[in-house]
């Protein structure tokens, strides 16, 4: 296995913005165009969510049933007897952020640059089918718990969008668990503080690292694509993932080494091209 050094370090550069997006050559940016548009336009798109979330509530029949039944692998002990509860991530999961994405082609710079305008608009709208499964899994009495890497900063404006859309949102409980450390994306202590009380009984995202830890995630794309199958009994039964085809750590995983240009960048993306 690969180190994971030129991965992390790739990451805290596109993090900080220091990618090779421009305004002047927008090229760059413009490359995930057709991605957004699938996203904002496709009935396949907006199917495969609605079938994820029908399946998810399907699932959530037989682990309600069944007491013995959890779906983190944080959870230990006895916890048969605990409220069950769902973890559901935040960003492209229940809100669809491909409005903020078309900026970014339009305007030619990447994110973080008009990250925090976007979402203190609380504008996002919802991921198609997510509205009825958590109102579903709100109605049998199952806990939701938002646990977003979203900063703490911004609590307020990603509340008032959850709520503008109808969405379930316990206030007397603190179920939005957001991201304290700018630097620490990993979700593997919020799963785990959440299991102490409640019965983990679904997980759903649209990255690894909403299933599993960063240190497992964060692999070159030849190891990490072996993570669907070592858990391939999770999927569609106790973990659903919703497609991300826009932005996430499986176009990292494809760089060896941070790319020193665009054009180092797109001939790297050809070299793993499997034709």
């Amino acid at each position: 296995m690969k180190s994971l050094k030129p991965i992390l370090f790739l990451l805290i550069f596109v993090t900080n913005g220091h990618s090779f997006a421009s305004e002047k050559d927008k090229s760059f940016q413009e490359q995930s165009m057709l991605s957004v548009l699938y996203v904002q336009t496709s009935t396949e798109f907006a199917a495969n969510n609605i079938q994820t979330f029908n399946n998810a509530s399907k699932a959530l029949d037989i682990a309600l049933q069944d007491k013995s039944w959890t779906a983190a692998l944080e959870q230990k002990g006895n916890f048969a007897s605990k409220i069950p509860a769902i973890i559901v991530d935040v960003d492209e999961t229940v809100l669809d952020n491909s409005s903020f994405q078309s900026r970014t082609i339009l305007s030619g710079l990447s994110y973080p640059n008009g990250w925090a305008k976007w979402v203190n608009e609380s504008e996002a709208t919802a991921v198609e089918g997510v509205y009825e499964f958590l109102h579903y899994a709100n109605d049998n009495n199952v806990k939701i718990f938002y646990v977003t890497n979203r900063l703490e900063s911004f609590r307020e404006p990603t509340i008032k969008n959850l709520k503008k859309l109808g969405l379930p949102f316990d206030d007397n409980v603190n179920t939005l668990l957001m991201r304290v450390d700018e630097n620490v994306r990993d979700k593997t202590e919020r799963r785990k503080n959440i299991a102490e009380n409640y019965r983990i009984v679904l997980l759903l995202g649209d990255q690894l690292t909403d299933f599993i830890s960063t240190k497992e995630a964060y692999v070159f794309h030849s190891d990490r694509k072996k993570l669907a199958k070592k858990y391939s009994d999770m999927w569609g039964s106790k973990w659903f993932m919703i497609t991300n085809p826009t932005y996430g750590r499986w176009e990292l995983s494809i760089y060896d080494e941070m790319p020193k240009s665009e054009d180092e960048a797109i001939q790297k993306r050809k070299e793993t091209l499997n034709p």
